[in-house]
């Protein structure tokens, strides 16, 4: 099940890039894994490292500077997530520490992705990002999902709202996917299906 997403407060870098695509997050190479496991070392592997495959970093990409250890949030600019639906990419972001993203748009399909693996993407306007954008390096930034809020002490007296509608807030908040919800209410199915069987025992005969 995902980790529950309620409140977080962690350290932020600011990648001020639009529509950063699925294959720029992991691509396609990096995907060799038979597990969810490991797919943060090819996070942005076409940027983070010198070559392709290979595992020199580069000092210039923001994930390898040394005052970015630990960064948990991530704050970017439009349409981030575009591109193929592979969900690798929300994994590769989960594995390698990202709790949060904070764009001015989502590409729908990574949005929907993001939801059901327990990575919170956070919409803001345009303005809110790019001023993020401009202080995000090295920062912490407060996200309170019950709130739907957005703090960061480099902006005193400032708060960020987001919209997220009541489905996938319970999900984050309760750390589920849709199956682990559908779970919740095993013991109600339960109860229907012995009362369903009781009543048509024909449909539930073996072949």
């Amino acid at each position: 099940m995902p980790e529950a997403f309620r409140q977080h407060t962690g350290l932020a870098a600011a990648l001020p890039v639009d529509n950063v695509d699925t294959d720029q997050i992991i691509p396609s190479r990096e995907m060799k894994a038979v597990s969810r496991e490991g797919l943060g070392e090819g996070l942005f592997a076409g940027w983070r490292y010198t070559e392709p495959g290979g595992r020199e970093p580069d000092p210039g990409f923001v994930l390898n500077r040394p005052d970015q250890a630990g960064t948990s949030i991530l704050v970017s600019g439009a349409n981030f997530g575009c591109g193929s639906s592979r969900e690798h990419a929300v994994w590769a972001l989960k594995d390698f520490g990202i709790r949060a993203i904070i764009a001015k748009s989502f590409g729908d399909i990574f949005h929907g992705n993001c939801l059901r693996n327990g990575l919170l993407p956070v919409a803001l306007p345009e303005a809110e990002v790019d001023a993020l954008l401009a202080e995000a390096g090295g920062a912490e930034i407060a996200v309170d999902l019950g709130a739907q809020t957005v703090t960061s002490p480099a902006r005193p007296g400032w708060t960020g709202r987001f919209e997220i509608g009541p489905y996938p807030k319970r999900l984050l908040m309760e750390g589920l996917d849709p199956i682990g919800l559908t779970l919740v209410q095993g013991d109600e199915i339960e109860a229907f299906l012995a009362a369903d069987r009781a009543a048509r025992p024909w449909i539930y005969s073996a072949v």
